[in-house]
């Protein structure tokens, strides 16, 4: 049954992927509603609702990769990334503690409400005080690095076409297989479309325990780009107990076919374009 509406919710996924989520605080009558939308930086308490159509905070939500909401926080510069799994109480305000530098912040509620036909993503905007150092958006190299683990990814991102990614765990050199589920699978990838923060809800390829997806090295998901651009892609994973996130920048290719249409004389032709207006 449980793999069953994981399929159900990865071909939600990919017929979805044209349009990205988070763009709007308020979807089908579901509303992010924040106690605070002004905050002070460093470890801080943060509370909110998300109000349904009848005007009251909803209380029950179908669960999604094991939690009835999941929380993304990340900056506007797409620094401080966060996924966190807050606490609802019985009256629908849900509470947890994010780590914030000041600047202006994106919020994410994933959900799926009772009574509702699939998954919403709502978002907000958040503003945290004190002087704000943006950071450059970092290079697209493929590789990621937290401490002693290294996570390559390969794999293209399609504008309108679903596409594989795979992201291969090692630590010290050396492929890690023996990863611990998270979340109903071996990794976690939330993608972010760079300049708006549209919000691409990934789904990864099998689920632990069906008895053909390994623990490892390898995660492999299933990603939509909705539109040509550069995304933030965050992947989640967990070993040895500790919860790690790799980041990445990954900009859009074109689809194969047109590709190998133009490559060929692709350059002549650049170049040729390029000498004619010179010579203008």
């Amino acid at each position: 049954m449980t793999n069953h509406a994981g399929h159900g919710h990865t071909s939600h996924g990919v017929h979805g992927g044209a349009q990205p989520g988070g763009l709007s605080v308020s979807e089908n009558g579901y509303t992010l509603e924040l106690d605070s939308t002004i905050l002070a930086a460093g470890v801080q308490p943060v509370s909110f609702r998300v109000i349904g159509p009848d005007g009251r905070a909803v209380t029950e939500f179908v669960p999604e990769h094991e939690k009835e909401l999941h929380f993304i926080a990340v900056r506007r510069d797409t620094a401080g990334f966060q996924h966190v799994h807050p606490v609802r109480d019985e009256k629908g305000t849900w509470s947890t503690e994010l780590t914030l530098e000041p600047g202006d912040w994106r919020f994410f509620a994933d959900i799926h409400p009772v009574g509702h036909d699939g998954t919403l993503t709502l978002g907000i905007d958040a503003a945290v005080a004190g002087p704000y150092a943006p950071q450059p958006l970092p290079e697209a190299t493929g590789i990621a690095r937290i401490g002693e683990y290294t996570v390559a990814l390969d794999g293209t991102l399609v504008p309108g076409e679903a596409s594989e990614l795979t992201l291969t765990v090692s630590r010290n050199g050396r492929p890690v297989t023996d990863l611990q589920p998270y979340l109903a699978a071996y990794g976690h990838l939330v993608a972010l479309r760079v300049g708006d923060l549209g919000y691409l809800h990934v789904h990864p390829e099998g689920e632990p325990g069906d008895g053909t997806t390994a623990p490892g090295p390898g995660i492999s998901f299933t990603a939509v780009a909705p539109t040509a651009g550069t995304y933030r892609l965050y992947l989640d994973f967990q070993h040895a107990d500790v919860v790690r996130t790799a980041e990445f920048t990954v900009r859009t290719t074109e689809p194969a076919a047109v590709t190998s249409v133009t490559a060929p004389g692709h350059a002549g032709h650049h170049h040729g374009h390029h000498t004619h207006h010179a010579h203008h």
